[in-house]
């Protein structure tokens, strides 16, 4: 299973950047993680560039992040990465967040908290739960 976020914009404050860069380095041993980043723009470009690369990802799994979306635990987000057969994309929009029809078009709408974050440290805290969720279910001691 390979996971990978498609996400808006790149990264600008350096502390986000480090621990961004931290957890992927913990992650190569455990899972194929990869990241694209689309130039920021307005939300309808922004969406239409994304349409195009997740048209091309057939068989994968589509969720996008949206404060709209479902909420988990820790402990049951990891439970999406056990026996997953398909790869799965996560969607990040940029400050105007997504489209109603990049939303439509994803298999399920994820949301990290009730709260809203800035595009930088959601990419942040998904990779975080990523990292966290290949811990739990290896049973390593990461996730108390």
């Amino acid at each position: 299973m390979k996971i990978e976020i498609i996400c808006v914009g790149k990264i600008k404050e350096n502390y986000i950047k480090e621990a961004i860069d931290t957890f992927i380095a913990r992650l190569i041993p455990l899972c194929k993680l990869e990241i694209t980043e689309i130039k920021d723009s307005n939300m309808e470009t922004e969406s239409k560039k994304i349409l195009e690369f997740i048209e091309k990802r057939d068989r994968s799994r589509i969720i996008a992040l949206s404060e709209e979306g479902k909420q988990f635990t820790s402990v049951k987000f990891s439970e999406r990465f056990k026996n997953q057969e398909q790869n799965l994309v996560f969607i990040i929009g940029g400050p105007d967040g997504l489209t109603q029809e990049l939303k439509d078009a994803s298999d399920e709408i994820l949301s990290l908290s009730g709260m809203t974050f800035i595009h930088e440290m959601a990419r942040l805290f998904l990779i975080e739960q990523i990292y966290r969720a290949q811990k739990i279910i290896r049973g390593a001691n990461y996730h108390r």
